[in-house]
């Protein structure tokens, strides 16, 4: 699961909720399919119905089933996450981005190998498996993916 976003506050009485947005544009968010907020462990579906952007970095949320105030309020300060593989799929295919060990530079992804269940980006002569768990962050302003990489691999 990726973070695109953090959930600051109720908005009125209707279940609405005031969301900051991580590393993420309010405008890339895909309505059609659903985001996830974290309870008990475990990633619980939403549908957003509506989303009005405030300013960058900020936006104003109604999630599907939170009609009341006490809805929004159980959500305040969790995060709003996306499901990372489907949203690996939706990228072209990072070409041209670059890529990050942590903070140190591991070079320009030049393609991806589209491995069934393995997708991994060409980096040089190296293929860097595209895995939620190594995935630190995205950003697509700037085009980098930061990951936490396996000792050796470059």
């Amino acid at each position: 699961m990726l973070p695109i976003a953090k959930i600051l506050k109720s908005n009125g009485t209707e279940g609405d909720i005031l969301i900051g947005m991580l590393d993420f544009d309010a405008s890339e968010i895909n309505t059609e399919e659903p985001v996830f907020v974290e309870f008990d462990g475990l990633p619980v579906p939403f549908f957003i119905e509506s989303l009005a952007p405030r300013g960058n970095s900020r936006a104003i949320v109604h999630l599907t089933d939170t009609d009341t105030l006490a809805d929004a309020e159980e959500l305040v300060g969790r995060q709003i996450l996306l499901d990372a593989e489907d949203d690996a799929e939706e990228e072209e295919d990072f070409t041209g981005w670059s890529l990050y060990d942590g903070d140190r530079l591991a070079g320009e992804i030049s393609g991806i190998e589209d491995i069934p269940g393995n997708p991994c980006l060409i980096v040089g002569d190296a293929l860097v498996p595209l895995h939620e768990d190594l995935i630190l962050s995205v950003d697509r302003a700037t085009r980098t993916i930061i990951m936490d990489l396996p000792e050796g691999l470059f």
